[in-house]
């Protein structure tokens, strides 16, 4: 069951410019940066109130980053992510309804969570996004 909105994760083709938008001009503050190494991005989280925003920006010319700045040089709104107690369960629950998946199986995603997407030509053009505390990382 889906609990919440986590985060929306925004494609960004620079990272610090859009740091720089988000805590400049919009007054955020950002909650750490890093790299996810097999998904080929950097990150940068953001709280506002219980949803966190994700700045996503590629770290190669063939990350689904990198794919979706093609098509949308500004960037923009790339994913949601749902909040939920069991990625896999779920996951198994999405595909049993017919749900095209992208992820079989969690994955390891940033800011320590599980991850696994459904497909967006299964989720009227939403990526959509699954996610839980990875427990290993407690």
């Amino acid at each position: 069951m889906l609990k919440k909105i986590d985060h929306l994760g925004i494609a960004v083709p620079n990272l610090e410019e859009a740091r720089r938008f988000y805590e400049q001009v919009l007054g955020l503050e950002c909650h750490g940066v890093q790299e996810v190494a097999d998904q080929k991005v950097r990150t940068a989280f953001y709280e506002v109130g219980e949803v966190h925003l994700e700045l996503l920006e590629p770290t190669a010319p063939d990350s689904p980053i990198a794919k979706y700045l093609e098509k949308n040089p500004a960037g923009g709104i790339h994913h949601v992510a749902f909040a939920v107690d069991n990625v896999q369960a779920e996951l198994t629950e999405f595909e049993g309804k017919g749900v095209r998946l992208i992820d079989k199986a969690p994955r390891p995603g940033a800011n320590n969570k599980l991850i696994g997407f459904l497909h967006p030509k299964s989720t009227l053009g939403v990526l959509t996004e699954l996610c839980m505390d990875d427990p290993s990382k407690k």
